[in-house]
């Protein structure tokens, strides 16, 4: 069952430090990606826009496994979720091969989950040395700080939105950035 109430906006404060501002760009952006994928069935999740492959579903398992590669299993160290345990994220296209036995209140359990665990992550993180806290990438070779982090999933998120307001606005018409009262 989905916890996330997207029917109402996050809202804005205008003035914070560099870590609020972050953060709540980071949780404003998830909101507005909730929305677009909530309130659907498994069919309608499954729609595409010709001539991409790109669904909304696909969007959600995509953005869960993200949320958990950078904040649960580099930032915090912990590997993966045993929720992984069931895909194989090394084999090409994994996610799509699976998407078609997924249902939407699954998927969007999934990506909650995520967002759930990379949010104590990113707390533990920050709790340690704030957005200079570092963690090894070992897909880059590098090591990067928490505020790479976060700057590369609200890159994610942005265009992946983006995707998902075309998906979503093909299906029953719903534009914009915030449910409408």
């Amino acid at each position: 069952m989905a916890t996330t109430d997207v029917s109402r906006p996050v809202d804005m404060t205008p003035v914070m430090d560099e870590t609020g501002t972050l953060l709540s760009t980071l949780d404003r952006i998830r909101r507005t990606f909730a929305w677009k994928c909530g309130g659907l069935t498994d069919e309608q999740l499954r729609q595409r826009l010709e001539p991409s492959r790109i669904t909304l579903g696909w969007l959600l398992k995509h953005l869960a496994f993200l949320e958990d590669h950078y904040f649960t299993a580099i930032l915090a160290g912990k590997g993966y979720p045993d929720v992984w345990d069931r895909y194989d994220p090394s084999q090409e296209g994994w996610d799509r091969r699976t998407e078609a036995d997924d249902t939407a209140e699954g998927l969007m359990a999934l990506w909650e989950g995520a967002v759930a665990r990379s949010r104590r992550s990113t707390a533990e993180a920050l709790d340690r040395d704030g957005m200079d806290t570092l963690a090894n990438n070992p897909e880059w070779q590098v090591e990067a700080n928490a505020r790479r982090y976060v700057a590369d999933m609200i890159e994610e998120y942005a265009r992946h939105t983006g995707h998902a307001d075309l998906i979503r606005e093909s299906i029953d018409g719903l534009v914009g950035e915030d449910p409408r009262d």
